[in-house]
């Protein structure tokens, strides 16, 4: 007979394959080993990944709710493309998430909720990527940029919010990845980072909310300077291959 706390470790084994299958299918999917639009098959994914089918099945239904891939009846599962529309609509949202959640590490230092090791250790990110690098390193820039905005949502108290403005921040980060790489610049993502971590640092929540909505409407700008560019309204050229 199987006892109670055997089963509670079995149980959480399983969660932990499955986090490690979602981190590990997510991490392909935003650096573009599957690229969007490819058909997904669940068994070579468990071969790859040396999981089994179960804790992969119920990964790629997480990803699936969070919009990174589809699951089609009768079909399969196909990583889902973004169009130029949708990732302005990811954007938009970002504007309304991560502005409140960097206020909320601001008002969160300034009542003393969280330690000079959090400030320290966000400042450090805000200036992780070498600015002096050229061509820019883009898995270290995006990895750090990763970094930095999910502590901001670690940092804000609010683990749903958070988990949400994660979410949004993935889904941009593999469109930068696909189509915008060439218009990353180091030294003013840096710059921008550095002042919403100054703003949290001194617990400014209103220079916090505004630094950070500045950053992203930066985002939306490049965005539509490169559609000014492109041979067709709301079309990319192809990057990389």
């Amino acid at each position: 007979m199987v006892s109670r706390k055997e089963k509670s470790t079995s149980r959480g084994d399983e969660l932990s394959l499955v986090d490690q299958a979602y981190e590990a299918i997510k991490e392909k999917v935003i650096a573009l080993h599957f690229l969007p639009g490819q058909y997904l098959n669940e068994a070579a994914i468990c071969a790859q990944l040396n999981i089994g089918r179960t804790p992969v099945h119920q990964a790629l239904q997480r990803l699936h709710l969070e919009g990174l891939i589809e699951v089609l009846p009768r079909k399969g599962i196909i990583v889902q493309p973004d169009s130029l529309a949708e990732i302005i609509k990811i954007l938009e949202a970002r504007l309304t998430v991560e502005p409140e959640l960097a206020r909320n590490c601001a008002i969160n230092v300034k009542t003393g909720e969280l330690s000079s090791d959090d400030v320290t250790q966000l400042l450090a990110i805000a200036t992780a990527t070498d600015a002096n690098v050229d061509p820019p390193d883009i898995p270290a820039f995006t990895s750090n940029d990763r970094w930095f905005h999910r502590e901001i949502g670690r940092m804000s108290g609010n683990s749903m919010m958070g988990d949400f403005g994660r979410m949004l921040h993935e889904r941009s980060t593999r469109f930068w990845y696909l189509n915008l790489w060439q218009t990353i610049d180091v030294p003013k993502s840096n710059e921008q980072h550095l002042l919403i971590a100054q703003a949290i640092a001194a617990g400014d929540d209103q220079a916090a909310g505004d630094a950070m909505a500045d950053h992203i409407r930066a985002l939306h700008e490049r965005l539509d300077h490169l559609q000014a560019q492109a041979p067709k309204l709301g079309r990319f050229p192809h990057i990389g291959g």
